[in-house]
Order: structure tokens, then sequence, then C-alpha cells
């Protein structure tokens, strides 16, 4: 079932998906060669406190870290650990928190250093297809609207769109109903209203869409190891149009 939020409970969801924004943009400062991705996870869960904030991910399903850090060929859910980020990495970092019971939920693709000309445009393309589906999230247009506006732009740029993971709704739980895919034919799905929250999250890869699950039960990556990006906002639906409730620049 589709909940739709309250103008009390959008309030309390802007204040979390300040908090989640804000944090990534802290942790970006902090992406650089010679960083561990644990070091940037003791960061988040020690901003979250400080913030009156609970981690979302913290013990999810037996999830084992504050954040989820991605790195190169790995999609989503790669768990922070003593490896060492180098020149021309990317990392992936996913990030979500709960404020007096409700969810904010974003994630960024930063680049380590410098990067290869490809892996920087696959990044633009990404962080672009995810503001292309922001712009569908209007009262009146379907959820498949999101998704095709989504793939058309990867598609358009030579990238491939990941197909077994998706967006969602959130609000009280970080993962509701609907699922928001990040591909399809339009008009199909749920109608948008106003109340609305969703959380859109476009996985691109350089190469195949096909992606596999690691030995760890979490780390998803490319079918043929070529690098991933992902970029996630949580988005209120209002009767003026989207609200980005996480980016805070």
């Amino acid at each position: 079932m589709i909940t739709i939020k309250s103008e009390a409970e959008i309030k309390l969801m802007r204040i979390s998906g300040k908090i989640v924004g804000q944090a990534l943009v802290e942790i970006r400062a902090r992406i650089k060669p010679g960083v561990t991705t644990q070091e940037i996870d003791k960061f988040a869960y020690e901003f979250f406190k400080k913030n009156d904030c609970v981690p979302a991910f913290l013990g999810y399903h037996g999830y084992p870290a504050t954040i989820c850090t991605s790195i190169n060929s790995e999609v989503v859910h790669g768990i922070p650990g003593k490896r060492v980020l180098e020149e021309g990495d990317v990392v992936g970092v996913d990030i979500g928190a709960y404020y007096k019971g409700y969810c904010g939920d974003s994630a960024r693709t930063f680049a380590v250093g410098k990067v290869e000309s490809e892996v920087e445009k696959l990044l633009e393309v990404t962080f672009e297809s995810l503001n292309k589906g922001i712009d569908q999230c209007r009262i009146g247009n379907r959820i498949s609207d999101i998704g095709n506006a989504v793939q058309k732009h990867v598609e358009n740029h030579g990238f491939s769109v990941v197909r077994d993971y998706v967006g969602h709704g959130i609000g009280k739980a970080m993962h509701e109903e609907p699922q928001v895919p990040n591909y399809g034919r339009p008009h199909q799905g749920p109608r948008i209203v106003e109340g609305m929250c969703l959380a859109l999250e476009p996985m691109v890869n350089m190469g195949t869409e096909e992606v596999k699950v690691l030995q760890d039960g979490w780390t998803v990556v490319t079918k043929d190891g070529k690098f991933s990006a992902h970029f996630e906002d949580t988005i209120a639906i209002l009767a003026n149009g989207p609200e980005n409730l996480t980016r805070v620049n």
C-alpha cells in the first residue's frame, strides 16, 4: 500500500533529509586517496549521533555498517572496511537515517582524485538521469514516467541501467511502496499524487546491465567488471512540484 504523507510528516522528512544530505557534503570533503571506507563509515555514524538521528542501514536485515561504500565495479551495498581508496577510483556512498521516526535516503558516487574521462562522463550522466527522473515527479504523471526518463537519458549516452535494483517509496520505513524502476515504458503504474514520498536512485553501468552478488551476501558488482555509478535523492510530491529533501547544495 502506498502511504500518503501529511504536511507534518513531510516536515520531519525535511529534517532527516537535510541531515543525510549534509552528511554527504561532509563525506565528499573526506574522499581522497589514502582514506579507508571504514573511516568514512565511522564519520557517518558519529555525524548521525550528533544530529539526533538513527542510522537506517545499521542492522537492517543484519547489515553491519552505517553506510554502503561501493567502489568501481561495485554497484551498491558494498560494506565499509579496511580497503584504501586510490587515485582513479570511484566510490558510491549510500546513506540513510531516521529523525523522529522518519527516514531520509540519499547516495552519491564520488571520484577519488582524477579519474578517466569516460568514468567522469558516467558520473555526470547518472546524476543527470536522476534529475530527469525528479522532473517527472509531478501530480498526474505515473511512476513509470520516472524510469522512462532515466532510461532514455542513460541509453542515449551509451550506458546501461541496472534492472535488478530499483528506487522506492519512503517515510516511516526506508523501503515502502511503490517500487520505482529506473527503466520502462511511460504512462504505466500508479499515478503520482500529492503527499507521495519517493527515493529515486539510478544505478548505471559502463558496460552490461547484468550484476551479481558477492559471497558476503551484500555487495552487488557488475558482471563484466566495468565501473558503475549510483545517485539517489528523497523526493516529496507537492502541489507546486517535486521537493528534493536530501539535496543541500
